[in-house]
């Protein structure tokens, strides 16, 4: 109850999630309440077309699709055409970013050449750095609490190298480990 005497209805906290993909990073918001928005061109919407929500946010976690960018794929010519594609995906994140003021947020994208356009990551981390036993180097822009790492030995060393060609191959690589994601969640709540 309230100091008035009434009861008080405590909205839950509203957290975006752009390119959310499989949802890996926002699951321990869903798990305890959050109102998660999640936007993701997989599931017909596309970030760049977002306009500014009515409700305040909270967070912003951004996993802008890492094709382009990502070193696993430097062998790779890219076109001038879908670099352009890539970083309109990564400015309309830093778009809403700026538009939306949260209270903390994120964009996450592994080591590469995103590092070229938004300079150094704020932190980088291996999956195995928090509990998971593999290993796949990420970099994190943005404004939030470091998550506190619980490493383990890298077992699985690069597993994500391993995977063979399939039409989930792209989706699978670009899994937010748990154990990450878990953490951030505590250190960000």
């Amino acid at each position: 109850m309230s100091q008035s005497g009434g009861w008080s209805l405590k909205r839950p906290q509203v957290i975006l999630s752009l390119c959310d993909g499989l949802g890996g990073w926002s699951q321990p918001y869903i798990d305890n309440d959050y109102d998660v928005i999640q936007i993701d061109a997989l599931t017909g919407q596309d970030v760049r077309l977002l306009e500014l929500p009515a409700k305040p946010i909270h967070g912003i976690l951004a996993a802008p699709p890492c094709t382009m960018f990502a070193n696993s794929g430097a062998r790779w010519v890219r076109t001038r055409e879908q670099m352009l594609e890539a970083l309109s995906v990564v400015d309309a994140c830093l778009r809403i970013v700026v538009a939306c003021e949260p209270v903390w947020w994120a964009l996450e994208n592994p080591h590469g050449k995103l590092s070229r356009y938004l300079g150094p990551p704020r932190m980088t981390f291996n999956p195995n750095d928090y509990g998971d036993d593999y290993t796949k180097l990420t970099c994190l822009w943005g404004r939030f609490t470091e998550p506190a790492r619980t490493p383990v030995p890298a077992t699985a060393g690069s597993r994500m190298h391993l995977l063979g060609p399939s039409p989930e191959r792209a989706a699978l690589r670009s899994m937010t480990p748990e154990g990450f994601a878990r953490a951030f969640y505590e250190a960000n709540p």
